[in-house]
């Protein structure tokens, strides 16, 4: 990418990936975000689990209702969880990590798609996190935000749209911005 502003335009959710795989050097760089990306008072309580098998990932694929049959197809999952106990902001933490990891993932030229486990449930009812944590031997008390499902784009999308901006979300110095 020539700069971040051109990053944060093309990245869109990608649900359509190739069967090609990712190098080894592309897991590495992708981790190495996720690393990197902010914590509060640097707790890093964030953990990652990096899932490449295909049978694996299509039975991560059914961790949710909807929404997640896509996993099958990706090259790589980045099942992105957090330890409550060491963090009371692992939340925001956890998703500041997986942002960063989308957008090393487009800054490498990959498409990815952000799969939300917490607060979600299998088509059966299970809880998402639950179906996660037991296809992976998550330990209890390790929390699961997402799956980021990874791969080499199978389609191009267009650059997000700025006509379509909602500039009327911004507020001048208090709601509603008139003084």
């Amino acid at each position: 990418m020539k700069d971040f502003s051109e990053l944060i335009k093309n990245r869109r959710s990608m649900r359509k990936f190739t069967e090609e795989e990712l190098t080894q050097d592309q897991v590495v760089t992708l981790m190495k975000a996720a690393l990197m990306s902010p914590t509060s008072k640097r707790t890093n309580s964030w953990q990652f689990v990096v899932v490449d098998d295909k049978e694996t990932l299509k039975t991560l694929s059914h961790c949710k209702e909807h929404s997640a049959t896509f996993i099958a197809d990706a090259a790589l999952a980045i099942v992105v969880t957090a330890d409550p106990l060491a963090s009371d902001v692992w939340i925001e933490d956890t998703s500041i990590a997986s942002i960063m990891i989308q957008l090393q993932a487009e800054d490498l030229g990959l498409g990815s798609c952000w799969v939300q486990v917490r607060e979600r449930f299998t088509a059966n009812g299970m809880p998402a996190d639950e179906f996660v944590r037991g296809v992976l031997d998550i330990p209890l008390q390790l929390q699961v935000l997402s799956v980021i499902a990874i791969g080499h784009k199978a389609m191009e999308r267009k650059p997000f749209d700025e006509e379509h901006l909602q500039w009327e979300k911004i507020h001048l110095n208090k709601f509603g911005g008139k003084e």
